[in-house]
């Protein structure tokens, strides 16, 4: 193996000790691995050489066409369901049950599609996506409620929705950073979002620092909803005279008369409509001071974060463990509700008979926003105390469980129901409701690395096959993808709406980007719900194109993970020509990467990323050791340094 010192490229602002780590998962034989660090002023960028050829695996060759034929699908539907100014072709209303926020849902896993490498095009289709939908749902006004009586967006936000339409509706707005951070547009946005919620925007007054509560469940642009909430601000205003395939509706594939169905979207509890005070959704407004923070690292962003998710774990604690689904104003927990924690909309007790399926509904959305903050204050702080608040509640919810007929049943629901006030909503313990318990204990795995956190996580052939089980996993998830596309299109082309009969919730179920299995399978990380956080173990850059993602060419694969580091199988497909990929540790660069291991050689790196060179038809499996939570997160390039520069004007900078 030869070395040679080289100046790099770029600089990475950190220099910490070069130390050895523990490394999991065998190594490759045969590779041809040279280093080359620089010794420049600050700590140098490294690159690792690999010159071995390796027969092109399958799994390889499938990510690669997968990401090409996911931007021609994406090309496809946005042809189908989009004009030339980005409007989405439909009948456009106020409400959360099928207006403003699923139309800017229907296309919000296309950024992170990007930011893994598809091409160009997908986020020329989002950005279209994203600026048309803000000037199409800035006419749509309503009259039964003011919410919406100057237009759907203000100031570029809703002027007033319950967290889990926001969060939602921003998820692609949100991810568009991975990709272009340096967009001035999406700079100004990030702040001004972020700012609505930290206090700092005297205009839209949604915190109270002395209480330090969120003062509504509804909160937007314009400020807190503190008056007496009406049917209407969930669902908008009648469409009279029109019929429409209603997919939030008991039956999907006819046509139902809105003027019929409409009552049954009007009916709600008093509690629907008492929104005062906080509640748990709220914390899912972290993402955005998050994402603000991740630009300069500006104090007051991380600062409010870590304030406001610490006032929620008091209250939690208080309440022995149990997170309240409702805050007074002042404070007080249940205190909108007479001490009663467990009410309010999307709550504990948040149950109501559905006459058109005969049956009860549920909404108990704790842990929606729950995850969403304290995953991000553990990003911000590596400090497990916000994970063991996490893993008390599920433990609270699992210490009720009960064998019925064989099976392990646990409660999703606490409250006041069919004469008895306690735990009910028996379901077996595998069952997902807003991704808990299963989907959200992976999260705080992936977080912690502790093996223990999987203790009530459903059986995962990801899982699996990190842990050395069924090689062929790759391949059968990959296979999947393909089929989802091939399957959505279809369906498209069969569908049967026109403009005039379509709502904003129907062209989301046609929306052919796949992004679970690439995401966990190149980089190493998980997607739950519907509010997302870049948790990764790596992520990846293009120095060449100057862009994030998998350059043209490579295929990655992460083959084992724990809390020392992970492996993962770079690869070339080129037979031609040298491919350069940066690897980042952490997927905002939260990871120290101290050392890569191949063939038993190991050099140290002490940086957040490094560059892979790959000769052409050269792969190798690396091992890469880690400091976990080592760096404060941002959305910075390899190449920016620590910080994202604010130089570049978006092409739809205004």
């Amino acid at each position: 193996m030869s070395f040679r010192v080289a100046r790099a490229a770029f600089i990475i602002i950190e220099k910490v000790p070069m130390v050895a780590a523990r490394m999991t998962g065998a190594l490759l034989t045969g590779a041809l691995v040279s280093i080359l660090s620089s010794s420049g002023r600050v700590g140098a960028q490294t690159v690792v050489e690999v010159t071995t050829p390796m027969a092109p695996p399958a799994w390889a060759l499938m990510e690669r066409d997968l990401l090409d034929y996911s931007a021609a699908a994406i090309q496809a539907f946005y042809d189908y369901f989009y004009d030339d100014h980005g409007y989405l072709l439909h009948t456009p209303r106020w409400g959360t049950v099928d207006g403003t926020d699923d139309a800017l849902d229907t296309v919000a896993d296309w950024p992170l599609l990007h930011s893994m490498g598809a091409p160009e095009v997908v986020l020329e289709l989002f950005r279209k996506a994203y600026e048309g939908h803000l000037l199409q749902y800035k006419e749509v006004t309503t009259k039964r409620t003011d919410v919406a009586e100057h237009g759907a967006y203000y100031r570029e936000l809703l002027p007033m929705s319950d967290f889990f339409h926001q969060g939602e509706a921003l998820r692609g707005p949100l991810f568009w950073g991975l990709s272009e951070p340096a967009a001035l547009l999406y700079q100004k946005r990030m702040r001004r979002f972020a700012d609505f919620y930290t206090g700092a925007d005297p205009e839209a007054p949604n915190y109270d620092p002395v209480h330090k509560v969120v003062r509504s469940h509804w909160t937007g642009s314009r400020g807190p909803m503190l008056r007496d909430a009406v049917p209407e601000d969930w669902v908008g205003e009648p469409l009279e005279g029109g019929r429409f395939h209603m997919l939030h509706s008991a039956s999907r594939e006819r046509m139902q008369s809105f003027d019929e169905y409409y009552p049954a979207m009007l009916a709600n509890r008093p509690e629907d409509l008492e929104f005062q005070g906080d509640h748990p959704l709220n914390l899912a407004a972290t993402n955005l001071a998050l994402h603000a923070y991740m630009l300069r690292h500006e104090a007051p962003y991380r600062d409010w974060i870590l304030e406001y998710v610490g006032a929620w774990a008091e209250r939690t604690r208080r309440n022995g463990g149990n997170i309240p689904t409702n805050v007074g104003l002042d404070g007080a927990i249940g205190g909108e509700f007479g001490g009663r924690w467990y009410k309010g909309n999307y709550g504990w007790n948040n149950s109501r008979w559905l006459p058109e399926k005969q049956a009860y509904g549920h909404w108990n959305t704790f842990s929606v926003g729950m995850w969403t903050g304290f995953g991000n204050a553990y990003l911000l702080t590596g400090d497990e105390a916000w994970l063991d608040v996490l893993r008390k509640q599920t433990g609270n919810v699992f210490e009720q469980a009960k064998v019925v007929d064989g099976t392990r049943m646990i409660p999703f629901n606490y409250g006041e129901f069919e004469g008895r006030t306690g735990w009910y909503n028996y379901r077996p313990a595998t069952t997902s409701r807003y991704a808990f318990p299963s989907g959200r204990m992976m999260q705080v795995y992936l977080w912690s690395m502790d093996r223990r956190d999987l203790e009530h996580v459903n059986p995962s052939p990801w899982i699996a096959f990190l842990d050395g089980e069924n090689d062929e996993y790759p391949e059968q998830a990959l296979a999947a993808d393909f089929e989802h596309i091939r399957r959505q299109l279809e369906a498209m082309r069969d569908e049967p709406t026109t403009p005039d009969t379509r709502l904003a919730d129907w062209p989301m179920r046609f929306d052919p980007a796949t992004v679970h299995n690439l995401f966990s399978l190149t980089q190493g990380g998980y997607l739950t719900g519907n509010i997302w956080v870049n948790n990764a173990y790596l992520r990846y850059f293009d120095p060449r194109r100057n862009r994030a993602g998998l350059p043209e060419d490579v295929a990655a694969l992460v083959t084992s993970m724990d809390g020392d580091g992970c492996t993962v199988v770079l690869i070339n497909l080129n037979p031609v020509a040298t491919r350069e990929v940066v690897v980042q540790t952490g997927g905002y660069g939260e990871h120290r990467c101290l050392s890569v291991t191949v063939e038993h050689e190991t050099t140290p790196v002490g940086a957040r990323s490094f560059t892979a060179r790959l000769s052409p038809g050269a792969g190798a499996q690396l091992a890469i050791a880690v400091e976990r939570y080592a760096n404060q997160p941002t959305l910075a390039f390899p190449w920016h340094g620590e910080l994202v520069p604010a130089t570049q004007p978006s092409a739809f900078s205004r």
